[in-house]
């Protein structure tokens, strides 16, 4: 279950429990008490400063997290979908690209 919430100001608070018990990671799976806790903050005009925190008592000795800055950028930014299980994504992908191919090819023989 995930839910966010706007506290501290300029800071989007996001708290995600209930993790799937197959998603591990690094091999370990997720304890029924493991909690992640996100944190998006305004640090300027040109950065959101990403924290996370990753809260397991029965895994993990105390909290442990990091932080990342995302700075703005003028390029093209595409979505990362997570597609669990989706192992025919390779080859839907490649069907498109080769529906757009045969468009292309079409297009200059109308010329």
């Amino acid at each position: 279950m995930t839910r966010g919430a706007v506290g501290n100001g300029d800071t989007l608070v996001v708290e995600t429990t209930n993790i799937y018990p197959l998603q591990t990671f690094r091999g370990i799976p997720p304890s029924e008490h493991l909690k992640v806790i996100e944190r998006f903050t305004r640090a300027d005009e040109e950065t959101i400063l990403y924290e996370f925190t990753v809260d397991d008592p029965t895994t993990y000795t105390e909290p442990w997290g990091g932080e990342i800055p995302f700075r703005a950028f003028d390029d093209l930014l595409y979505e990362y979908s997570c597609h669990e299980g989706n192992y025919a994504l390779t080859n839907i992908l490649s069907g498109a690209q080769y529906q757009e191919r045969q468009r292309e090819g079409n297009q200059f023989e109308q010329r």
